[in-house]
């Protein structure tokens, strides 16, 4: 069902991430021009990441139809598997951003307490920056999963992935200039008119743009899911290098300063908890020479620097599903980061998760929450 209107009229809104789920939803890699030797061991991560997942909340995962039978061996019984065409995996930026609404009026449609947002996608950039050339299957995704779920679904014309939004449920969204201000989203609109849309479809009351997002993180354009998210209200995680030779350090020292310099939604200052990157890590010989570089998708290159960020965890219902990149000195420290900014959480990290940042991503990219109702 298509809702009209928009989100914040109906008295919906985007709850944290923290709030209780129903499921969690990813897809399933296997295009050979962006994941290495077949796809096989992101294939084995992702795996891992649902069963992971699902000993807090259910999980659904999506794939292709050639690829059903491979996923469903893979994955655990208790895992739902369900056939849905798509172009590549990122559930985060392809799938609906679930809106809710607690005390459902008496006005039109208010038997509805949940409903999605099924955004404009341009596979990060469109034909001349994109990850890939064909993005048709896609764009149908979050549409498709609103359709399994009966849930209603609200479409919007402008381009925004769900990755580059993060909400602290009181009101306040954090973004970046550096993605959402570039012009191959939408050029047609400005700073101001595309915060209107985000207060308008995420229930917000404020924007805080940090002015960019992770160094290297060149496919989304510096999504906020890699720099900067919230662990509770007036509180964020920071991605951080005491390096001052990273070029990591002047884009964290200014999001530092930034964030010091405003309130949120309610007029608290933030507290800033600082969770320091790994490496820096590159892509091997090996690794570029396992990806089939196509025309169709964007070359992954020997010497390329991962944007490989700590800040990309899903927060599950009663745990924190963390990435683990092979550095044990900062896989460590983030681990006990996360167990203390998350205590009532269980810091489950995912061994091997390098595999997911060599495709341009993390944890967070590859999960979208359903929330509980």
């Amino acid at each position: 069902m298509y809702l009209q209107g928009t989100p914040t009229d109906l008295g919906f809104h985007m709850p944290a991430e923290w709030e209780s789920h129903k499921q969690c939803w990813m897809g399933w890699p296997e295009r050979t021009d962006n994941w290495r030797d077949g796809a096989v061991h992101a294939q084995s991560v992702f795996a891992r990441t649902a069963s992971a997942i699902a000993r807090f909340e259910p999980v659904t995962v999506c794939c292709s139809s050639a690829q059903w039978e491979n996923a469903r061996s893979q994955l655990p019984e208790h895992i739902r598997v369900v056939e849905i065409s798509m172009n590549d995996s990122w559930f985060r930026d392809t799938g609906p951003t679930f809106v809710v609404r607690r005390n459902p009026s008496t006005s039109g449609n208010a038997e509805y307490k949940i409903a999605g947002i099924d955004w404009n996608f341009n596979s990060w950039g469109g034909l001349e920056d994109g990850c890939y050339s064909d993005w048709s299957l896609d764009m149908f995704v979050a549409k498709k999963i609103l359709e399994i779920e009966k849930i209603p679904r609200f479409s919007h014309s402008m381009v925004l992935e769900g990755g580059s939004i993060h909400v602290d449920g009181e009101g306040t969204c954090l973004t970046t200039e550096e993605c959402l201000l570039n012009k191959n989203r939408n050029p047609h609109l400005s700073k101001n008119q595309i915060e209107d849309q985000l207060k308008a479809y995420l229930g917000v009351r404020k924007v805080i743009w940090l002015p960019r997002g992770l160094y290297g993180d060149d496919d989304t354009n510096g999504h906020i899911d890699n720099i900067c998210c919230f662990v509770r209200p007036g509180v964020v995680l920071l991605s951080w290098t005491d390096d001052e030779t990273d070029p990591q350090y002047a884009r964290s020292v200014e999001a530092y300063s930034f964030l010091s310099s405003v309130t949120d939604a309610k007029g608290r200052n933030f507290e800033i908890i600082k969770i320091h990157i790994p490496g820096p890590l590159y892509m091997t010989e090996k690794e570029a020479g396992g990806v089939f570089q196509f025309d169709e998708a964007k070359p992954r290159l020997q010497g390329t620097r991962l944007a490989a960020s700590y800040v990309n965890f899903y927060i599950a219902n009663g745990a924190i599903i963390a990435p683990q990149f092979g550095d044990k000195k900062w896989d460590d420290e983030a681990v006990r980061v996360l167990s203390k900014a998350f205590p009532d959480h269980e810091v489950v990290g995912i061994e091997g998760s390098r595999e997911i940042v060599l495709a341009g991503g993390n944890i967070h990219c590859i999960t979208q929450q359903q929330p509980a109702i």
